[in-house]
């Protein structure tokens, strides 16, 4: 039996497909424009968790991006502006799923991260994943400068579950736009834990 625990694993953003690629090399073009610095590799954050015997993949993504009925989707949420989450297109699923697919798992930088959790930890990091606010993706909702997305979802799942988030950072000089506003997040949910 596998000992409660979670890994952390780093995917650049965009892995085995086209559109997102091109569209967040873009993105990070302007941004470190603005921000007068050199671009740098983005990176999308998964989280595995180990707990009673089972493995569950845990991420976020676009609604129409994975279509297997046992995904294990737990939440949803707008992409872009509210009101256009009425339609499929601009709306994104949180997805906790028992013996699930990671994609592009084979893609990933380097070996997952560890994270040790107590049986009790890592039950309660998996019931935490419901009440994941459904924010909308691509907004500052706390004023973090930084962007609800995927990589907030596991950084508002690692924080307020305990696991210090602002420690964890992304392979080499690599970003993960949203890692700040799910922090803020968590630091703004009600029962966060220190």
């Amino acid at each position: 039996m596998t000992e409660p625990s979670a890994a952390l694993w780093w995917l650049p953003v965009g892995a085995g497909g086209r559109v997102v690629v091109r569209t967040s090399r873009w993105w990070e073009t302007l941004a470190a424009r603005r921000e007068h610095r050199e671009p740098q590799p983005l990176f999308h954050a998964a989280l595995e968790v180990f707990s009673d015997g089972r493995r569950h993949v845990i991420e976020m993504g676009p609604v129409w991006g994975q279509t297997s009925p046992s995904r294990g989707v737990v939440a949803t949420g707008p992409v872009g502006w509210k009101p256009l989450g009425r339609w499929r297109l601009f709306r994104y699923e949180v997805r906790c799923w028992p013996e699930g697919v990671l994609p592009d798992r084979d893609l990933a930088v380097g070996a997952p991260r560890q994270i040790g959790l107590t049986q009790d930890g890592a039950r309660s990091l998996l019931a935490r994943v419901p009440t994941v606010p459904a924010l909308t993706w691509g907004r500052d909702a706390f004023g973090s400068g930084d962007m609800w997305n995927s990589n907030s979802l596991i950084s508002w799942l690692l924080h307020s579950s305990g696991v210090d988030a602002t420690r964890i950072t992304p392979p080499g000089t690599g970003r993960a736009p949203g890692w700040a506003c799910g922090i803020a997040a968590a630091q703004a949910t009600a029962g966060f834990v220190t």
